[in-house]
């Protein structure tokens, strides 16, 4: 275990929460151009060629030969899942403006939170019992008029708000999944595994052809989204070491906010390519309050969580 280092670790959560803020914007660009599995496929390369170096160099490279084939079984039922995070996150973006996909995508790590519950015996604490009510009243307030604003929006649709609850619980399951991985795999050694498999089964319906047509703002976008997918996970592996799961869990729940400033820079840019959600008053407060439900949950966590 690391020394802790609490403003390093703090400075390092901010980081990927800053990053995973930003990346939906860059995946609606994207998304003009590419198909979600085509951007996902980019990615999983990237990364996957990344750690691959990054294993060599520190003689770290896993050896699939001394794990079972349960665990086999189990890894690549972790990458399958991450793979449909992944993929029906970005689909998500074609229904619904980035703000609102990430208010959404907060209700991932609460159901993390339950399936550790259920399926290994933790604890549900009273604090987390109180920051699960406030999330869920979050999304109640924020979904107070928003389903009848998304049914007449000419921007947004109700599919994405499904698409995006899966998206929500094919991470929980994938981040359960790879919990009792940890045993035999380091972090970098599972990524590589998920990210090379997850890579595989996206073959076949990539359309590598694809970044032969794109334009200089595309190819940023996707470049971006690539790096994105490497500095903020390598900022979050980072933090894991040097400060407590709990607390780096509760910077991280702000990445909303940072989706949301993000888009009114975005808007004044280019107001042609993103617009702002229709939200009224309650649904800006119910936003607030699931933010705020995801970091009390956090923060109520009495053991380190998986990453």
């Amino acid at each position: 275990m690391a020394q802790p280092r609490p403003i390093y670790g703090f400075i390092l959560a901010a980081i990927t929460a800053v990053l995973w803020g930003m990346l939906p914007l860059f995946l609606k660009i994207c998304l003009e151009m590419m198909d979600s599995m085509t951007i996902t496929a980019y990615r999983f390369l990237v990364a996957g060629l990344f750690i691959f170096g990054v294993l060599i160099s520190q003689r770290q490279f896993p050896d699939p030969r001394q794990l079972s084939k349960s665990t086999l079984a189990l890894v690549l039922f972790a990458s399958v899942m991450l793979v449909l995070n992944y993929t029906t996150n970005v689909i998500g973006l074609d229904y619904l403006n980035p703000e609102t996909v990430q208010v959404i995508m907060q209700l991932a790590p609460f159901l993390l939170m339950l399936g550790g519950v259920v399926i290994f015996k933790e604890r549900f604490t009273r604090f987390q019992t109180f920051g699960a009510g406030v999330l869920l009243i979050g999304m109640l307030l924020f979904f107070n008029e928003r389903l009848e604003t998304l049914s007449h929006s000419t921007t947004e649709s109700p599919i994405g708000l499904f698409i995006i609850i899966f998206a929500a619980t094919t991470w929980a399951i994938y981040a359960l999944a790879q919990k009792p991985l940890f045993a035999f795999l380091n972090a970098k050694q599972l990524t590589l595994f998920m990210y090379t498999l997850g890579f595989l089964l996206l073959v076949p319906l990539t359309d590598f052809g694809a970044l032969l047509t794109l334009t200089p703002v595309h190819i940023g976008a996707l470049l971006f989204c690539c790096l994105n997918t490497i500095i903020a996970y390598g900022a979050f592996t980072e933090a894991m070491e040097v400060w407590s799961a709990s607390k780096v869990s509760a910077v991280i729940a702000t990445a909303p906010i940072f989706t949301y400033l993000s888009m009114v820079v975005a808007i004044q840019i280019d107001p042609t390519r993103f617009v702002h959600s229709d939200m009224d008053e309650w649904a800006y407060v119910g936003a607030c309050l699931v933010i705020t439900g995801s970091i009390i949950c956090s923060l109520g966590k009495k053991q380190p969580k998986i990453n």
